[in-house]
């Protein structure tokens, strides 16, 4: 569900037990697994086939968590273990082999003949030991993550890996700006590069006519040693 949850920018209630009242779960009935264009049936096909899948899709079946009729979908991450596509595989065949019906939330988990379903609390849990080991290289404390933490995670991810806002916020059904208050503009990827790139493209001039900007005595400083007369 961690998985799930980074890749597909998941609201909490989208993914794991929560005491709010308006969260919407995904459930096995809102699962499309694809083969390339071949749509694959989840629940009858045989193991093998399952394996076979290269896309997944979730259907959001209520308005309050996005559109209804919907899918948001994803390919194989290329990683062994870490890929939205094998992550849904492992809950699809866990809720087959204990015979859950079709509106059994993804989160539940079968075990000691009684259905148990992973919690916001059970994941930032687990989030927070894997910080206390690897946090401190990073420079983060197990108290700066949360379940929470998993959306903006995605979200910075995307951004690190220079795809556009438009295209984060289609996949994280965003509606608005809000999504920027999810990213961090101090990440390293980020950042490291925009001094050269300020100093190569910093070499502009304006169009006849124009009329000359209010400049900073910095600005009109640095204008003159760009630009010589």
């Amino acid at each position: 569900m961690i998985t799930l949850g980074f890749y597909f920018l998941l609201r909490p209630g989208e993914y794991a037990q929560t005491s709010n009242p308006d969260s919407t779960p995904f459930r096995l009935a809102d699962v499309h697994l694809l083969r390339h264009s071949i749509r694959l049936d989840h629940i009858s096909c045989d193991l093998d086939t399952l394996y076979t899948t290269t896309y997944v899709g979730f259907e959001f079946t209520n308005k309050k968590n996005g559109v209804r009729g919907e899918i948001i979908g994803l390919g194989r991450s290329q990683h062994p273990a870490f890929c939205p596509v094998l992550a849904t595989i492992s809950r699809v065949m866990h809720l087959r082999t204990h015979h859950a019906a079709l509106s059994t939330p993804l989160y539940m988990v079968h075990s000691n003949s009684q259905w148990t379903p992973i919690t916001t609390t059970t994941l930032t849990s687990a989030l927070r030991q894997a910080v206390m080991v690897l946090g401190p290289t990073f420079g983060i404390t197990h108290s700066d993550i949360s379940v929470r933490s998993l959306r903006s995670s995605g979200a910075m991810a995307l951004l690190c890996a220079d795809i556009d806002t438009d295209r984060i916020r289609l996949l994280g059904r965003w509606r608005s700006d809000e999504m920027l208050r999810y990213l961090h503009v101090q990440a390293f990827p980020l950042v490291q590069h925009l001094a050269p790139l300020m100093l190569q493209h910093g070499a502009f001039s304006f169009l006849p006519s124009t009329p000359a900007p209010i400049l900073s005595p910095f600005l009109k400083l640095s204008n003159c040693m760009l630009f010589p007369q």
